[in-house]
């Protein structure tokens, strides 16, 4: 298990990685793709995508006309000695059937104002393995799986979706590095430490329906909630 502080340095040098990854080499691959969207409403489930991890700006915005709409983001980070979760960031909470709650009808009701992921998706730039374990490059979400491809983009917008992407991918790094210094100085501060075993017992007990508490890092705090698996379903 890695220290705070090789999991900081770590991202440390992914974001370095990331502002590196040559933009001409991004714009010819969106180029190429050519996604477009035909509505089909998949990439807003949680079948599909698992859940929308909102950087901070959005969860303000969230906030601020449907503020029961978050919940803590699933796959907590790290567990203290005394049972308590932390996670970096909240998600969307999503309806009975799956969907995210703003989808309605396959269509997004608040469309005008989605966001920083729902902007950028399909694309992506961030480092993952594949399924041999090598870690590459990866540029587009759910390639072939929904959405059109071979639509003509042209430059001026092809650069555009390259450069929003890129400073979602890189917030959304600043956002996890943030996260991890202050549960260092956090648990520094007041005597904490993380340990495992007691992380995958509680995971244990909370997938079977217990109640846990999870601390969620926004803007420089954590804020204390409740939940149980049926949160997330």
């Amino acid at each position: 298990m890695l220290s705070f502080d090789e999991e900081i340095d770590a991202l440390e040098q992914e974001r370095e990685l990331l502002l590196q990854y040559p933009e001409e080499e991004f714009i010819e691959i969106i180029r190429e793709v050519g996604f477009s969207c035909d509505c089909c409403g998949q990439c807003c489930t949680r079948e599909f995508n698992g859940h929308v991890f909102l950087l901070e700006e959005d969860t303000g915005s969230v906030r601020s006309f449907a503020p029961d709409a978050l919940i803590p983001a699933p796959g907590f980070d790290a567990c203290d000695q005394q049972g308590r979760f932390y996670v970096s960031g909240y998600a969307l909470r999503t309806g009975p059937d799956g969907s995210c709650i703003f989808l309605s009808e396959g269509r997004c009701t608040v469309y005008d104002r989605r966001f920083s992921i729902c902007r950028v998706y399909p694309y992506m730039l961030h480092r993952e393995p594949d399924e041999t374990g090598r870690v590459d490059w990866r540029q587009i979400s759910g390639l072939d799986e929904h959405g059109c491809y071979g639509t003509p983009i042209d430059d001026a917008e092809c650069a555009r979706i390259a450069r929003e992407t890129r400073a979602y991918e890189a917030a959304f790094l600043d956002q996890e590095i943030r996260f991890r210094r202050a549960l260092r100085d956090l648990f520094a501060r007041e005597g904490l430490r993380y340990v495992r075993r007691t992380y995958d017992l509680l995971m244990r007990d909370f997938r079977k329906g217990a109640e846990v508490e999870v601390r969620v890092f926004h803007r420089g705090e954590f804020e204390s909630h409740r939940v149980t698996r049926a949160t997330y379903e």
